[in-house]
């Protein structure tokens, strides 16, 4: 009781004397008591500054019939999102191979022409060898990619994929809205398509998160604040 008092005297002094509140003392010692042990859920809103980072994630693609071969392929999305204006670089790949992986991080910095400084990713195998919230260890090819290009290597906490919404929601939104109806004759063809699509489609709607397109708020307020690539690309 002493706990409650203490804290219901306190509230109320606050209430009272910085949003002139009227009632009485007696029905905020009630509200505390009726909350006390409740743990409301807190959700803490990322904000970044235009370059500071992009999200990178991946997800299952679209199975690809080769119309040459006649070869049935699984294949993989890979996309990286701008955090500031979510502008995203968006790929199909044929495996999930680290040289894969490296060489995505490669054509997606070339497509956007420069470099963030953060890059957010998942604690997938490629890039981070052992998950853990205090000293993940990156992988060493990874590791060696970061140094050349001179990024920051961020991975989200292990099991908190809150921390990475806006990149997996840009895989939702490959997946449910590009890939559906759509027929590859290979790898190439389905990459040609989709260039296009977040060229035209993607990069022109209204995000529902900025309320504004993200090809413009890309062009009109981030890319000039990329970093420079390298003048010698970095060796995978």
């Amino acid at each position: 009781w002493v706990g409650q008092n203490i804290w219901g005297t306190t509230i109320y002094r606050a209430l009272v004397e910085q949003f002139g509140f009227t009632g009485s003392y007696s029905s905020v010692r009630r509200l505390v008591q009726k909350l006390r042990g409740k743990s409301p859920k807190a959700t803490c809103i990322l904000e970044f500054a235009p370059g500071g980072a992009a999200q990178v994630d991946g997800g299952k693609g679209p199975t690809s019939t080769d119309a040459f071969t006649g070869v049935v392929l699984a294949t993989w999305i890979f996309v990286m999102t701008l955090c500031f204006s979510r502008h995203m670089y968006a790929e199909i790949v044929a495996d999930q191979k680290l040289s894969t992986w490296l060489g995505c991080h490669r054509r997606a910095f070339e497509f956007f022409n420069g470099l963030p400084t953060k890059l957010i990713i998942d604690n997938t195998k490629c890039a981070i060898t052992r998950a853990c919230f205090r000293d993940p260890e990156v992988q060493r090819s990874y590791g060696e990619l970061a140094e050349g290009y001179g990024f920051l290597i961020s991975p989200c906490p292990p099991n908190d994929p809150k921390k990475k919404g806006r990149v997996e929601s840009g895989v939702k939104y490959v997946k449910k809205s590009f890939v559906p109806l759509r027929d590859f004759r290979s790898v190439a063809d389905g990459n040609r398509q989709l260039m296009q699509w977040v060229m035209e489609t993607a990069g022109n709607r209204i995000h529902g998160s900025i309320q504004e397109r993200p090809l413009s708020v890309f062009v009109g307020s981030e890319k000039a604040l990329l970093r420079r690539l390298p003048d010698v690309p970095v060796e995978l």
